[in-house]
């Protein structure tokens, strides 16, 4: 029988990070730059959601389809340009305003970053819904995923690595 993981964060009250949130307000205000907000995101605990997903159906005594059988699952957002991402959130508040029916599940940013590389998504999108959305991809993204796996190249830090563009907004759609 599986094992149901301990929290990260005993006790969490699913607020978002006091500094998490600042790094991502001033970045949206242009007052800080990406390396800021993944500073602030490094040691942060995120939310990733996960929802039902009917598996089987039948027919029940009253004549109605109901459900018989179903799966967790971990949502992917679509790119307009196809590529996926896996969607990650600050807060619970944050999580709620993109799909009211996920139930969050307590990560690292560096366990998203790597999960996402493993599932071969292009990028994770913190907080897709707002208040501010923010972009870990390409190299950022495998930085953080080595990190994570414990073979990041020597010497290697994020601060090294190109910034995300403040500019790239992809229109997301879920999986």
């Amino acid at each position: 029988m599986p094992s149901i993981p301990r929290p990260l964060v005993p006790g969490d009250d699913g607020s978002a990070d006091p500094a998490v949130a600042a790094a991502l307000t001033a970045y949206d205000a242009g007052g800080a730059d990406a390396t800021e907000v993944l500073s602030a995101l490094s040691g942060a605990r995120l939310l990733v959601p996960v929802v039902a997903l009917l598996t089987a159906s039948e027919v029940g005594a009253h004549g109605l389809e109901q459900e018989k059988e179903s799966e967790m699952a971990l949502p992917k957002l679509i790119g307009g340009d196809g590529r996926e991402a896996v969607p990650a959130f600050t807060g619970a508040a944050a999580l709620t305003r993109w799909r009211p029916d996920a139930r969050p599940i307590q990560v690292s940013t560096l366990q998203v970053c790597r999960a996402a590389v493993a599932e071969q998504a292009a990028a994770v999108v913190v907080d897709v819904a707002g208040p501010v959305s923010f972009v870990i991809e390409g190299d950022v993204l495998t930085a953080l995923a080595a990190v994570a796996a414990g073979a990041a190249p020597e010497g290697a830090t994020v601060a090294r690595l190109a910034p995300v563009s403040r500019k790239r907004r992809w229109p997301w759609r879920r999986s």
